[in-house]
């Protein structure tokens, strides 16, 4: 079996067991997922599996988002999301252990930070966003 993560809205992430059947790996993701998905590369091993219906009135999904956004090196939109592994020829496979680490830091820094933000919020949504893709690139970085 090969590994995939799930990261819900709410910070937190589990690992899902993906056959190594394709079509049987996908059915699993859209199981997961609660549906048909699209698929997004934001890193060159790793496939974002994002609910077909997302879009800018769906929850945002502050970890996907930036971890999304700290592998492509840019600021990217909202995600609901599943992570898998990929091949050269763009198949589904299990996430790579190196990428899962990774995925758990900025997760885990994702969380710890909006939890501060209760707090002491930021003073608008660009300054909580450079926020976190600036604390994500550390976790990278670190992992």
């Amino acid at each position: 079996m090969a590994t995939g993560l799930r990261i819900d809205i709410n910070t937190v992430m589990e690992q899902i067991e993906l056959p190594e059947d394709q079509r049987a790996a996908l059915a699993t993701i859209h199981g997961v997922v609660g549906g048909q998905t699209n698929q997004g590369v934001y890193h060159r091993r790793a496939l974002f599996h994002i609910h077909d219906t997302a879009n800018s009135e769906s929850p945002l999904n502050l970890a996907a988002w930036t971890l999304a956004s700290a592998w492509r090196g840019m600021s990217l939109y909202p995600l609901t999301i599943v992570v898998t592994g990929r091949n050269a020829d763009g198949d589904v496979t299990g996430l790579e252990e190196d990428l899962v680490h990774q995925a758990e830091a900025v997760v885990a820094m994702v969380r710890e930070t909006v939890e501060r933000w209760r707090e002491q919020p930021p003073l608008s949504n660009e300054a909580a966003a450079q926020e976190l893709l600036a604390y994500a690139a550390r976790e990278l970085a670190a992992a």
